[in-house]
């Protein structure tokens, strides 16, 4: 059953990576088009509540016109800006925050390609989805708390399961939560360093 269970899951993750790939074009609301700078599309789009106000919120991701895999991931990987976009009264947004750093690049997922494969956003959280790998697959999610009092976005928990494509039963889980990393502010964070 766990078998069945993994290879489903593990079929939806490749589903998702193919969805979130340049090429196909994300539906940009008028309200948010004014974001997205001289040079970039957005990759994804996701909206609900980071703040926990009666408006609805926003995360856009970014890419660079002409994204391309490259060999250089390692020293220059091509980045990915993030942006926390909240909601106003009159139905526009506002940028409340930016990351280039929360977001892996196209090729940073080896032989599975663009690793990116979606944001869940729920009740002041929201998290950064990825699955890559080759022989030895691998999940990292990344989640941001709010916090109410400081009006910003902290790394609460960021971890995910590894595994070997031909044992996908044999699943190592990793997280690492406030307690290992301490107090990150959301722009701060660094996908490509350890916290």
């Amino acid at each position: 059953m766990r078998k069945l269970y993994l290879l489903s899951l593990l079929l939806s993750f490749t589903s998702l990576a193919v969805l979130a790939q340049p090429e196909m074009p994300v539906n940009v609301p008028a309200a948010l088009k004014g974001f997205i700078p001289k040079g970039y599309n957005a990759l994804n789009i996701t909206k609900g509540d980071l703040n926990r106000d009666a408006y609805p919120d926003a995360i856009m991701i970014l890419y660079k016109d002409g994204e391309k895999q490259s060999s250089d991931v390692i020293d220059h990987p091509e980045k990915r800006p993030l942006l926390v976009l909240l909601g106003k009264p009159d139905k526009t947004y506002a940028l409340a925050a930016r990351s280039n750093n929360a977001v892996y690049c196209i090729d940073c997922g080896g032989q599975m390609g663009d690793p990116f494969t979606s944001v869940t956003i729920k009740n002041g959280y929201f998290s950064v989805e990825h699955y890559g790998g080759s022989a030895w697959r691998w999940t990292r999610i990344i989640t941001f708390k709010y916090a109410p009092a400081e009006k910003k976005w902290f790394l609460f928990k960021d971890g995910g399961d590894s595994f070997h494509a031909t044992d996908p039963e044999k699943v190592k889980t990793e997280v690492k939560t406030v307690k290992n990393f301490g107090k990150v502010p959301f722009e701060k964070f660094d996908i490509y360093k350890e916290q």
